[in-house]
């Protein structure tokens, strides 16, 4: 009996599915064409109906291209180093041009 009823928190707005938030659109009211409406645009309606500011990530954006030219000159690196016999280094350059392919896959 001496139970705390626990309070129902709502669920991040991007975790939540298509039909939650236009559920959730259409009780908040203000917003005109939920059912037409995808994800993010359900996500940016309700977020500009609350009051509610998008928090710019502290990620800072990927260039594809500065990746390639950076994968282009490991390559050569790598090249030389097996050239050289130095089975260490050309490892460790084929590591990182993995690392940066995996980059841009990701990125894209």
């Amino acid at each position: 009996m001496g139970k705390k009823q626990k309070e129902k928190k709502e669920k991040p707005l991007d975790r939540m599915t298509a039909k939650e938030l236009r559920d959730l659109a259409l009780s908040t009211g203000g917003i005109v064409g939920v059912h037409a409406m995808n994800k993010a645009e359900l996500i940016a309606g309700i977020k500009e109906v609350r009051g509610i500011v998008d928090e710019k990530s502290k990620k800072k954006d990927v260039d594809v291209r500065g990746l390639k030219v950076k994968i282009r000159e490991m390559k050569d690196k790598w090249e030389k180093a097996v050239g050289d016999g130095k089975k260490k280094l050309a490892d460790s350059f084929r590591r990182r041009m993995s690392n940066l392919k995996k980059k841009t896959r990701r990125v894209a």
